[in-house]
């Protein structure tokens, strides 16, 4: 008995809903595919699944089996893939998960590039700012900014994350500019909207470290809102330079507090710190050839230091 086989077939027919649309898409003959299933059931003593003539669907044992079914078979999938992708050029699906704004400024742009380079490979993106479980979500690299949390996980660094405050100059030139993080306090603030509440900016320099509560008429969820508000003029900005080095470059913000390092959020976050913007894999991705060409390709494209700190 071709036990990954029935395995295969048994999952085949549940996903499709039934023995026909399986084989149609599988390529096979409609009897072979309920053989595999006849034999399974036989083996393992149970019915996996209800047939009538119009549907099929799993029984309570079956619903059971076909958790751990396509568990195995994805486990199987994933170890021959890792085998596979150890030799040889880059090939195969790459599952990225990607911050929504960083990703659409830096990485999709740059993507035709790498898939010119990479022919052999494809790519399935995941836009979005949740942290993902890479193993639930199957995700091959991840692009995380901040600070790392310890785990198992391999983490290259692709570039520093650097906040910078900012304002445009025709917020500036109604309000003057500050001179000294406690001068904010007398400044409208456009700040990130916490859970908690907190509208605590940090700063420090040489050993000297400013905490205060900023206040302002503008609260958002959206980094990319807040940056409109101040090109608008709406008020002074702590933002990282990757969001706004454009800008910062044009002359349409102007940076702030030069010589202060600044940050946002927990009070046990030290400002800049080790914060950085870094491709995270699992370990055993160490030696798949497509997720380092990947994560090679962004850090040679990003630059050191990176290209909108440059511009």
């Amino acid at each position: 008995m071709d036990l990954f086989g029935a395995l295969s077939a048994f999952v085949a027919v549940a996903d499709a809903g039934g023995f026909a649309p399986a084989a149609r898409k599988a390529g096979m003959a409609t009897s072979s595919l309920a053989r595999q299933v006849d034999t399974l059931e036989a083996h393992l003593h149970t019915i996996l699944l209800n047939r009538s003539t119009r549907s099929v669907t799993l029984t309570p044992a079956g619903e059971d089996y076909y958790v751990q079914a396509t568990r195995i078979l994805a486990d199987l999938d994933e170890a021959n893939r890792s085998v596979s992708e150890r030799e040889g050029p880059p090939r195969g699906l790459l599952r990225v998960s990607l911050p929504v704004a960083f990703g659409g400024l830096h990485v999709t742009p740059i993507l035709p590039e790498f898939l010119k380079a990479c022919p052999d490979v494809d790519l399935d993106l995941l836009m979005t700012d949740t942290v993902v479980n890479l193993v639930e979500s199957r995700i091959d690299v991840a692009i995380r900014i901040g600070n790392l949390e310890s785990s198992n996980m391999v983490a290259r660094r692709l570039a520093p994350h650097r906040r910078v405050v900012c304002a445009s100059p025709e917020y500036l030139r109604a309000r003057g500019e500050p001179v000294d993080p406690v001068d904010l306090v007398h400044h409208s603030c456009l700040t990130f909207s916490y859970a908690t509440g907190d509208r605590t900016w940090r700063f420090a320099k040489a050993g000297r470290i400013e905490q205060l509560q900023v206040r302002g008429a503008l609260r958002a969820n959206h980094s990319e809102t807040l940056k409109e508000a101040a090109l608008a003029g709406l008020g002074v900005l702590i933002m990282p330079t990757w969001l706004i080095g454009q800008e910062l470059a044009d002359g349409r913000l102007r940076r702030l507090l030069a010589d202060w390092d600044a940050n946002v959020g927990r009070a046990t976050a030290a400002p800049q710190s080790d914060a950085g913007i870094h491709a995270i894999y699992l370990a055993e991705r160490r030696g798949s050839t497509k997720v380092l060409a990947f994560t090679e390709f962004l850090m040679e494209r990003f630059g050191s230091p990176p290209y909108w700190d440059r511009l």
